[in-house]
């Protein structure tokens, strides 16, 4: 392969944050992400049910309530593992809401990068403002 075909660390991550959706088992909408530190997965998650419980849809307004959101699956398995996620990128395939843009806010993650909108929260927006962090749509 030539070197100059080889795809952006950015191309990579959302080829990579887009298989890691399709393992989600959400019929409503399959969120992926990734936890990044030096151009090396840390961490990556989905939404799905409670790791080691059994797979028993709880909806609630429309919302599964037995699942975790994929952020909060990769920040989980950072502290699990021991695994710092501090000053690592986030790439997520949408738009993070405003439960999951606090954790990140507080595991330090220092940049947050997605592909799709998906019921944009301006808190999300105010949040990122006041903590330093950039988010990015790529």
């Amino acid at each position: 392969m030539n070197v100059d075909k080889r795809p952006t660390w950015d191309e990579y991550f959302k080829k990579i944050v887009l298989a890691t959706r399709d393992r989600s088992p959400c019929k409503r909408l399959q969120v992926g992400c990734l936890l990044v530190k030096d151009n090396r997965i840390i961490s990556q998650g989905y939404n799905g049910f409670l790791p080691g419980c059994p797979h028993t849809s709880i909806v609630r307004d429309n919302h599964e309530q037995a699942s975790l959101h994929a952020e909060q699956n990769a920040v989980t398995d950072c502290a699990k593992r021991g695994v710092c996620c501090q000053d690592a990128t986030a790439y997520i395939t949408h738009y993070p809401c405003i439960i999951c843009c606090r954790l990140l806010l507080a595991a330090g993650i220092k940049e947050i990068k997605y592909l799709e909108n998906y019921k944009n929260d301006d808190l999300v927006k105010y949040f990122t403002k006041q903590c330093n962090v950039k988010v990015l749509q790529i």
